[in-house]
């Protein structure tokens, strides 16, 4: 098969979009930049891409909500092409304000998880976190991911909290596999901060839908491409040619589309 095609969305206040291609370019995919009403005006070049991916940032300053203006475009002028390329195999990922964008947009947790059961908030400590974190890989399902991986990258957001509404309903998602990424400390704990950046339920870092091939996390892959990216980088104990953390997530997409 041929090169793993993705389609990277640019809209105003989205900054992390050049990274975002890096990452792919360094997982061997062909990734092009469009701007949102690009795409709103030609939804068929959805047809050419096996991946879509929203970058994070600030889209549209974050106004009303974080990822909340973004969220509306996709669902008034593209929702039904998106989960038409979903339907048809198709992939999508995003990263920080993009996991905002998917869960308001109602395309994560999907299915039958509305918009009101499932968002995204102002983080616990009620300002804005930068930290690097620990994950802690929880489904076999996320086509993004290798279950039961342990990653380390950074998250820098100011509502980043997921929040479940209804007794049941994180402990539904978990038993579904739709719970594809959860915080822990050194010891493997996960809840407390700030292990838990944002004080999310059940330590939830990222989701994915049924298919697996939805997928939105807070945490910035994108950010640990490189080894010299992480903290500790010269005390950490990687096997021989191990790719980062982040890019890990990257590579395993493509490694699945290619295997089409």
């Amino acid at each position: 098969m041929g090169n793993v095609r993705v389609l990277v969305l640019r809209a105003a206040g989205i900054n992390c979009e050049e990274e975002i291609v890096h990452g792919w370019c360094l997982a061997g995919a062909e990734a092009t930049l469009l701007h949102v009403t690009k795409l709103a005006e030609k939804p068929a070049l959805l047809n050419d891409y096996q991946i879509l991916t929203i970058p994070g940032g600030f889209s549209y300053g974050d106004d009303i909500a974080a990822g909340t203006i973004l969220a509306q475009r996709l669902t008034l002028e593209l929702e039904d092409s998106i989960r038409q390329f979903v339907d048809r195999g198709g992939g999508v990922l995003g990263v920080c304000n993009g996991f905002q964008v998917l869960v308001k947009a109602g395309l994560l947790p999907g299915g039958k998880w509305d918009r009101d059961r499932v968002t995204i908030t102002h983080n616990d400590s009620a300002k804005f976190e930068a930290r690097w974190v620990r994950l802690r890989v929880c489904t076999a399902r996320c086509a993004f991911l290798r279950n039961g991986e342990i990653l380390e990258m950074p998250v820098e957001h100011g509502e980043g909290k997921v929040m479940t509404a209804g007794e049941g309903t994180a402990a539904a998602l978990d038993s579904q596999g739709r719970i594809a990424l959860r915080y822990v400390d050194a010891n493997g704990w996960h809840g407390q901060y700030p292990a838990n950046p944002n004080g999310s339920v059940d330590g939830i870092a990222g989701l994915c839908d049924a298919t697996g091939r939805v997928f939105g996390l807070m945490p910035h892959p994108d950010r640990h491409l490189d080894h010299t990216q992480h903290p500790l980088w010269t005390r950490r104990r990687l096997k021989p040619k191990e790719p980062p953390d982040g890019l890990k997530v990257f590579i395993q997409a493509v490694e699945y589309w290619r295997r089409g």
